[in-house]
């Protein structure tokens, strides 16, 4: 049989009716409320994210390093051509007379006074017998002219010479003296002219050049030889002008070939002049290695003393507008651009005059990219500079 619904079962389906709408009711405004709160947070943080400022990006990451002071041992780096120091040019002080014989070739190293080429002696010796011959008839003349002048004073003490023909006999004598005295000086020249015939090196030295041959007929002052002088090479190194006031007589250079020979050698002197074609100095530097030969190119460091430099890399120069700049990085790693003045080379490091100072931080690898006033991010630790110790090659 169903079942009855009494009252009171009627009384408790309402109730758990009204505690199931209760409960979802406090559900759904449980959800309302978290919803709410959320939102407001959203909205807050929109607010708060469009108040503040945009921070900048960084253009590019670089790498840096700092600006080290170092003791460096200077040089002055500089380029030339290695040239005789004297070159003698060599020829015969007579002319008109066939060569005979020449004793050298280019070469060849020679003594001082030795024989190099001999002329033809036929015709100078008879030059000087000539000579000889009319100073023995000179001399008979004045011998005669003496004889007749004394005879004359000798008589003229008793008036049998008149005043004017003793006047006449000493100006005889005079004249014969005279005679006698310039067939000497003919006897002198027509011997130095042999002399001559015979051409001999005025110092010692290597003969570089020869213009001579047998047979041909030798010109006063012609060109015959050429004569590396005691055999002593200079390198005439050009040197910027800017540099030039720190070149010194006395100073040591060290001078490489294009063959890769090192040579030694010391300034000799300075030029007193700038060439207006290229701005540079001529530095004439005394190679004391006798392997060098002139016409050899070679570049050299000139030792210009020692001091403090300031070293940054190489490759942290930049160059614009024809002048070297560097950027230095400063708070907010915002770079600023800055124009050095380059005084050297040192391995891998380059000194620096102005521009910059000890310690400043500037932009190593990616400087070339950067401009002033970029912002950077630093990919590494500024801290451990690069050095490199020795000697400073100024350019």
């Amino acid at each position: 049989m169903p079942q009855l619904i009494t009252t009171s079962m009627r009384q408790r389906m309402v109730q758990n009716s009204f505690l199931t709408i209760a409960c979802a009711a406090a559900l759904l405004l449980t959800a309302c409320g978290r919803g709410d709160s959320a939102a407001a947070k959203a909205e807050g943080a929109i607010a708060d994210a469009t108040q503040q400022p945009e921070q900048p990006q960084a253009a590019l990451t670089i790498t840096t390093a700092p600006v080290v002071s170092e003791q460096l041992v200077r040089a002055i780096p500089a380029t030339g051509s290695m040239f005789p120091w004297q070159e003698v040019v060599i020829g015969a002080e007579v002319g008109g007379y066939r060569v005979a014989a020449v004793l050298v070739d280019v070469g060849s190293r020679v003594q001082k006074g030795q024989e190099l080429v001999r002329l033809s002696s036929d015709m100078l010796q008879a030059e000087l017998d000539s000579r000889r011959a009319a100073l023995r008839s000179a001399e008979a003349s004045l011998i005669n002219a003496a004889a007749a002048l004394r005879r004359g004073e000798s008589i003229a003490t008793s008036g049998s010479l008149s005043a004017a023909d003793l006047d006449r006999l000493k100006a005889e004598n005079v004249a014969a003296q005279a005679r006698v005295d310039t067939a000497k000086a003919d006897v002198t020249t027509a011997g130095l002219r042999l002399q001559y015939g015979t051409v001999r090196a005025p110092d010692y030295g290597t003969v570089t050049a020869r213009t001579v041959s047998v047979g041909q007929i030798a010109q006063a002052g012609q060109e015959m030889l050429r004569l590396l002088r005691q055999d002593r090479v200079e390198w005439r190194a050009e040197v910027p002008e800017a540099l030039l006031s720190r070149v010194k007589v006395g100073q040591s250079v060290d001078i490489t070939g294009a063959d890769t020979s090192v040579f030694k050698g010391k300034v000799r002197a300075v030029a007193p002049t700038v060439q207006t074609t290229n701005r540079t100095g001529l530095v004439y530097v005394d190679i004391v290695d006798r392997n060098a030969r002139p016409g050899m190119f070679a570049r050299g460091q000139i030792a210009a003393g020692s001091g403090t430099g300031l070293l940054v890399p190489i490759s942290s120069v930049v160059m614009q507008d024809g002048y070297s700049y560097v950027f230095v990085l400063k708070d907010g790693n915002k770079v600023e651009r800055r124009r050095i003045e380059q005084a050297g080379v040192h391995g891998s490091q380059l000194e620096v005059t102005q521009g910059v100072a000890a310690g400043d931080v500037i932009a190593v690898q990616g400087a070339g990219f950067l401009k002033d006033g970029d912002i950077v991010a630093v990919a590494n630790n500024a801290g451990a500079p690069a050095t490199g110790g020795g000697s400073s090659s100024v350019e």
